[in-house]
């Protein structure tokens, strides 16, 4: 993709995230990676707004160009393309979901068999930290050993993919699975039943089918197999 294609993408992820309610306003940041660096949301311009020659260049040292400013949140982005090479898109947002359970400080157990889309057996909180600093940078790769999106305590989500579609879809997930875990835990209290959280030897089960979850034929390395039954003929 060009450079100017992928600004152009940024900017419809932008714009697809606010308009399905992943985000409001100015809040939330998006980014893809280059073969220098990334790409980046500006600070404070309104996502319908934005031209591509907005979307700032940054260095993995962590220098930009241009005359715009980058997002205040581009240490996160900086940092997970610096640690995870599979990274090729992140969308951060501040969904309502999973921001309001965020301020619990809680890892999201596995109520759902999906919370395995992550990455892991739990959908961890990473520690709190002032937004746009070094510390919640490096709270959030804690957070982020072993997944691919986090809640950020007291502040939101985040998630890549390697692409821009991938990481707004897993976004997606994670605010849907955090308003499942609302809900259902709403539910139990009000009918005083227990939460059933799946057990060990099933999250493994799982995570076990999820290393081919989403894949088609054409996605399979040479002598890779689905962990589902692929043996019915189109007809």
């Amino acid at each position: 993709m060009s450079d100017q294609s992928l600004r152009k993408a940024i900017i419809a992820t932008c714009r697809a995230m606010n308009a399905s309610r992943l985000n409001t306003g100015t809040s939330g940041n998006v980014s893809a990676r280059t073969e220098t660096g990334f790409l980046v949301t500006p600070s404070g311009i309104p996502y319908d707004d934005l031209t591509p020659e907005q979307i700032v260049g940054m260095d993995l040292d962590g220098t930009y160009e241009g005359d715009w400013l980058p997002s205040s949140e581009w240490r996160m982005h900086l940092d997970i393309y610096r640690a995870r090479p599979e990274a090729g898109a992140i969308v951060h947002v501040h969904s309502s979901h999973a921001a309001a359970l965020s301020c619990l400080r809680l890892d999201i157990p596995p109520f759902h068999y999906m919370i395995a889309v992550a990455g892991g057996p739990t959908l961890r909180c990473a520690d709190y930290a002032t937004f746009g600093t070094a510390e919640l940078s490096r709270n959030m790769i804690a957070g982020l050993q072993g997944r691919s999106a986090c809640l950020l305590a007291n502040h939101g989500q985040i998630a890549f993919g390697a692409t821009l579609t991938k990481a707004l879809w897993l976004a997606g997930e994670v605010e849907e699975l955090c308003h499942q875990f609302f809900l259902a835990t709403q539910m139990a209290a009000t009918m005083g039943k227990p939460l059933v959280i799946l057990d060990e030897p099933e999250m493994a089960r799982v995570m076990e089918k999820f290393t081919t979850y989403g894949k088609q034929p054409r996605d399979f390395a040479p002598g890779e197999h689905a962990a589902f039954d692929v043996s019915v003929k189109k007809v």
